[in-house]
């Protein structure tokens, strides 16, 4: 008998390299939305460094896939392929999960911005639009901060980038936790896999062509991507025989690789390819490596010692805190780069210190924010997970 068969695959995995990868993704982000220019030319290894920090939306795309995937796994390990409990008890775990981090982060940014406007009106301070320049603005109206507040900023080219702009995405993930159970569990319980993965990808490229200022700030086609990460989770872990001779018979690891390298090459400026192709390329390079180590898993094998680096006890602990990071960090990297700016330093080493500071400032306040805002909501089992 085949040694998947053997064990049961419902079995609780300690699948703790995915924690990892979303530390390093969010850690990526940080290092990507660093702004190391002064005004002067930099040398030409700045140049190369931000080069190698131009993907940033692949770590955007790794958050979407790994979302669909961690949402399906316990709907693809049950028996009748629904989520536990009612659909109100699955939106309180959401929310608990997403929101009170969010709103905090949304507050605070929101009070940086009000005391930058105190300081403005009633003493000579003015903010400098050059030195301040990074992922946070004090300047945003009040649609701004209401389109933020009711989670539907990324809906409007005018909104989805102000106050504090990485929580674009945030918006854009708490929509797709209503799609999960309302369109694409039912599309897949009644027709299957492919056919919810085909259905979500039209739904969201269509936007792309018919209504494109809507779709680039919505990014609608991560509909498409969220549904890879669902196919991820039911090939991985499904006992219908059509599906697990597809885990069994495919080069998972192989095909992890050339997807990977098609998604860089697709992205580059030169090639003028629409941002959904290697995004999905990157979503599809993200499937076969969770199915890949899955199967290892199941199987009882190690996993190949890069991603078994992922299972460092120091990035899993990234991965604990990496949604604050996410949230946290647009106002850290801005207050540095304007403390900075007008030190009598060089262009290069004012890069360097934007860097060392600005991601080392990051870190420690997300931790600090983390265990304030994020962890007290926590369920039991992520807080043992993380502990």
């Amino acid at each position: 008998m085949n040694q998947l068969t053997e064990r049961p695959i419902s079995q609780r995995l300690h699948l703790h390299y995915l924690d990892g990868l979303r530390g390093i993704a969010s850690l990526y982000v940080v290092f990507v939305h660093v702004e190391p220019y002064k005004g002067e030319q930099l040398p030409i290894f700045w140049l190369f460094f931000e080069k190698i920090l131009r993907y940033g939306g692949f770590s955007v795309v790794v958050f979407i896939v790994l979302s669909g995937y961690v949402l399906m796994l316990p709907v693809a390990r049950s028996q009748n392929g629904h989520l536990s409990g009612s659909l109100i008890d699955y939106i309180k775990r959401r929310s608990r999960r997403i929101l009170p981090p969010y709103y905090a982060a949304l507050f605070l940014s929101v009070f940086l911005a009000m005391t930058i406007f105190v300081l403005e009106t009633f003493t000579s301070f003015q903010w400098n639009k050059v030195a301040g320049e990074g992922p946070f603005s004090p300047n945003f109206s009040l649609i701004d901060v209401l389109s933020h507040l009711l989670l539907i900023h990324n809906l409007s080219h005018s909104t989805y980038l102000t106050i504090n702009p990485p929580m674009w995405s945030v918006a854009t993930e708490w929509q797709l936790y209503f799609f999960f159970p309302l369109l694409l569990l039912p599309l897949w319980r009644r027709f299957g896999l492919l056919s919810v993965v085909i259905a979500a990808f039209v739904i969201g490229i269509a936007p792309f062509y018919l209504l494109n200022g809507f779709s680039m700030s919505s990014s609608s086609w991560f509909i498409g991507l969220f549904a890879l990460g669902m196919a991820a989770a039911d090939i991985g872990f499904s006992q219908k025989p059509q599906l697990m001779a597809i885990r069994n018979s495919l080069r998972w690891e192989i095909l992890a690789i050339v997807f990977t390298v098609i998604a860089f090459l697709t992205e580059w400026k030169q090639v003028g390819l629409d941002i959904w192709i290697g995004q999905s390329f990157c979503g599809l390079a993200g499937v076969c490596l969770f199915i890949y180590c899955t199967k290892l898993m199941i199987e009882g094998k190690k996993l190949p010692y890069p991603i078994r680096l992922l299972e460092h006890p120091w990035v899993v602990a990234l991965g604990a805190f990496s949604y604050s990071l996410y949230l946290i960090h647009g106002p850290v990297l801005v207050l540095v780069r304007y403390f900075l700016f007008n030190l009598p330093i060089s262009p290069s080493m004012f890069a360097a210190t934007c860097y060392l500071v600005g991601v080392g400032m990051s870190l420690v306040i997300a931790y600090w924010f983390y265990l304030v805002f994020e962890r007290p909501f926590m369920s039991s089992l992520l807080k043992k997970r993380f502990s």
